[in-house]
């Protein structure tokens, strides 16, 4: 009896697998199918452009000359530090005694080149003069335009009125799908 009821759940198994293999799918054909879709030209009534204003910089460089005061130590401050130097170091030499000469000369030279230059200085001065450099700075100018971004696009399909945007202006017609469905 076992077998008989296996048997008998395997037959009827096997024939709904048949059945529904052997069926096409509804709707498989494309002659047949939920919908189809076809293209037609729409004539366009009115198209507007979408406008943005876009602010745009643009760098500039300007350049100006700026003079300035320009110091430059004098020469004969130089040879005067120098000079004294030399004679403090000679005075120095002539007064050390042994082991303390040379450290008189030392102390002799420094100190005659800090006397030859505060006696420079104070005589000769600093040299100066006018220098002239061109400087140049960038800035920035600010201006607005306008961009167009797409447009709004109104045409007309039997007798109804349809708005579309597009990112170019279509002209005089414009190309739309048309789709048949059965109505459920």
């Amino acid at each position: 009896m076992r077998k008989a009821r296996g048997l008998l759940v395997m037959v009827g198994v096997l024939g709904v697998t048949g059945v529904a293999l052997a069926s096409p799918p509804p709707y498989s054909n494309s002659r047949y199918s939920r919908s189809s879709s076809e293209y037609d030209y729409a004539p366009v009534t009115h198209v507007e452009p979408i406008v943005r204003q876009v602010r745009i910089e643009t760098p500039r460089r300007e350049c100006y000359d700026d003079t300035r005061y320009v110091e430059s130590p004098n020469p004969n401050v130089g040879a005067q530090t120098v000079l004294g130097g030399i004679i403090g170091g000679v005075i120095g030499h002539q007064i050390g005694h042994g082991h303390g000469n040379d450290f008189a000369t030392i102390a002799g030279a420094t100190v005659g080149a800090a006397v030859g230059y505060s006696n420079a200085s104070r005589k000769y001065g600093p040299q100066g003069r006018e220098e002239t450099v061109e400087r140049c700075d960038v800035r920035y100018e600010h201006t607005t335009e306008e961009r167009i971004d797409g447009y709004h696009v109104t045409y007309e399909y039997n007798g109804r009125e349809y708005t579309t945007r597009l990112p170019y202006d279509p002209g005089e017609r414009i190309k739309v799908r048309v789709a048949v469905a059965p109505a459920e």
